[in-house]
């Protein structure tokens, strides 16, 4: 409590310093754990030379696993069903772009048919997600 240097009256205000421990205990809490949250799908990504996208709206990832399941970004689905659920989303979203994570031993031909089904739904925009090679870093 605080006093008036005027009067002698108590002057009531609120003791901030608490809530800005809290709240950068929590900010600190929060940039630890975002990175975890945005992983998704594990994939074994191939090598390459290329420079990063800019991108300013939420990124829609397909993903193939090793084993062979497709991922719409963290929920499986069908290659046939892809193409209609990106479709719809191409409707909603002209111009959306999508990105394609597949394992580096995913077989050539399950590729070229995912990218087939994002090519069939409308999509104009695909990037190929990989991660440069270990002397480029």
């Amino acid at each position: 409590m605080a006093f008036d240097s005027r009067g002698g009256g108590s002057i009531s205000q609120i003791n901030v310093t608490p809530l800005v421990d809290v709240m950068l205990v929590l900010l600190v809490i929060f940039m630890v754990t975002a990175p975890i949250l945005q992983q998704g799908v594990t994939v074994n990504l191939p090598e390459t030379r290329a420079a990063a996208l800019d991108g300013q709206e939420q990124p829609l990832v397909v993903g193939v696993t090793a084993a062979g399941d497709v991922y719409l970004n963290d929920n499986v689905v069908a290659v046939g069903e892809l193409r209609q659920k990106l479709e719809a989303i191409g409707r909603e979203r002209p111009g959306q772009r999508v990105f394609l994570r597949a394992d580096a031993s995913v077989p050539y031909g399950d590729v070229v048919r995912v990218i087939a089904a994002v090519k069939q739904a409308g999509i104009e925009h695909l990037g190929m997600v990989t991660t440069p090679p270990p002397d480029a870093r």
